[in-house]
This record gives structure tokens, sequence and C-alpha cells, in this order.
């Protein structure tokens, strides 16, 4: 009875852990046939009709129009620029596995734009901030990014997007289950296409076999199976639980591009991997592991 009850959780643990760690090298794969705006619009255009039309077939309606288009808006944040931008960073070379430690940072800037919404921050989480800019400068000084500063960038404005569209979606009306994250992928994949036509991307030539099976993995598995897997997680185990995925996927994007795209890492872009996982676990793990002494207030007596 009890392994009943673990594999569901098991399952989603694995989807996040290895299906969202693969697949920027999975990403690496695709924009070697497909132009990059055009590969992440048809992932997610792909996955989001996918979706909308099996909730659609399962009798749930259409959302009203001001979380529809709440909805809309953090497709744009979080999947059209978030990811978008990575994508664009590998197709300019950025190896897949130091696009995924770039992108180990959103919990960090999740932190400073949870602070402009008023939320709460400890200084134990500020520390975590602190030496996850020394990973990053630690990333930017030598090796890989250092000669392709705008793909750097891309991937931080892209990170700093999906940060800011996840506090800011938390703070707003949204469609409730799955149907939010199918109108975020339709929207983002429009809004990818369209921005594909603007920068005049064009098919040189067909996409081969693994490019196809690249698009099929990244819309099949890396959007709608692992998207459900994390809203599964957030409903059922801790956030800590839920976000663990943030360095764990790292960890798998390096060891596949180390080991299947023939990738390298310098000495100083291991450290910066290091340094980086030490300060997302520091702020997504620190109030569990180093809890907040509880404030004691003296009651008062009353008076006879």
């Amino acid at each position: 009875m009890r392994f009943r009850h673990l594999l569901p959780l098991m399952s989603a643990l694995f989807a996040l852990y290895i299906i969202w760690g693969s697949t920027y090298f999975v990403i690496r794969i695709g924009v070697q046939s497909w132009p990059p705006l055009m590969m992440a619009g048809v992932r997610f255009l792909s996955a989001g009709v996918l979706l909308l039309a099996f909730l659609l077939l399962r009798g749930h309606k259409l959302p009203p129009l001001r979380p529809l288009l709440n909805a809309a808006l953090i497709g744009v944040l979080l999947l059209a620029v978030g990811n978008g931008f990575v994508t664009v960073a590998e197709h300019q070379d950025v190896p897949s596995g130091i696009a995924a430690v770039v992108v180990a940072t959103v919990p960090l800037f999740t932190l400073c734009f949870s602070r402009l919404f008023g939320i709460k921050t400890r200084k134990l989480e500020w520390l975590g901030i602190a030496i996850g800019m020394v990973g990053i400068i630690l990333l930017n000084s030598g090796g890989n990014l250092s000669g392709n500063p705008w793909g750097a960038l891309l991937i931080l404005i892209g990170s700093m997007s999906w940060a800011f569209g996840s506090v800011y979606g938390s703070r707003i009306e949204l469609p409730t289950g799955m149907m939010a994250g199918a109108i975020e992928m339709v929207t983002a994949g429009i809004v990818l296409l369209a921005a594909s036509l603007l920068a005049g991307e064009k098919l040189t030539a067909m996409p081969d076999l693994s490019g196809f099976l690249a698009v099929g993995y990244l819309a099949i598995f890396g959007s709608v199976i692992a998207i459900n897997a994390y809203m599964f997680l957030i409903r059922n185990v801790s956030p800590a639980v839920a976000t663990s995925y943030a360095y764990v996927n790292p960890v798998v994007a390096v060891l596949l591009g180390t080991g299947l795209g023939g990738e390298s890492l310098s000495s100083v872009e291991w450290m910066a991997l290091g340094i980086i996982i030490m300060a997302v676990v520091l702020v997504t793990l620190g109030k569990y592991l180093l809890p907040a002494k509880p404030v004691v207030t003296p009651c008062q007596a009353e008076k006879p």
C-alpha cells in the first residue's frame, strides 16, 4: 500500500529531475537542424494544442477572459522569453550544460523579485544570493561563456523573465489545473513563431530525423508530462521538494552534455557549478535546514 502511494511521487520526481534536466541536451540536438525560435515555437504550440484538446475533450471549459489573459502573459514571460532565449543561446553554441547551470540561478532571481512584491526574506537567503552571484561571475570569467557574452546575456535575461513570471503568476488569478499550462504553451508558441517570422528565420533544408525527434521529445516529455508532474508535486509535497529540480537539473544536463555531447567544462566552470548549486540549495532549503528562531511574545497579565 505504501509503495502505491510512493510510486506516483517517485515518477513525478523522476520526470522533473531527469526529463527537465535532459531538455537542455535535447535542445542542443534540435537547434542543429531547426532555427531556434521556430523550433521553440513548434514545440510549445504543438504541446499546448495537444493539452488543450485533451482538456476540452474531458469536458473542461475555457476560462473567463481575465484569467485567460493572465495565463497568456505568464506564458510569454516563462516560456516565450524564459525558454526561448535559452534555445537561441544554445543555437549560438552555448553548451547545454552551461546553459542549465545559468538557468539554475532562477530561484535566486525569484527571491529578489519576491522582495519587490513585499514577500519577506531572511538574511540566510540573501547569503545564498550573494554566493550565487559569485558563481555567475566565475562562470563568465573564463571558458565557454567568456567568448560568447551575448549567449550568456540571453540566458540571464531568460532566467530573470522566468523568475519574475513565477512570482507575478503567484499574485494574479490564473485558470485552474492544467488549463493554465495549456494556454501558456499555446500563447508562447504563437509569440515564438511570430518572432521567428520577424527575425527572418527559414528552413534551408528539412530537419533530419534527430531534429523531429528532439521537438517531439520536448513537446511531449519536456512540456506536457513534466508540467503535469510539477503540478502533481506542488499539490502533494512541500515546496522544497517540488522545487528541488533547480539544483538537480544542472547536474543531469552537465553529465549528458559532457558524456554524450562532447562538451567540456574547465575547472573554473566545474567550481562555478558547485557554487551555484550550493547557493540554490541554501535559498530553497535553508529555511528547513536552519529554521528561524521562534519569536516569543510575553503574555500581559490581565488587569484585576
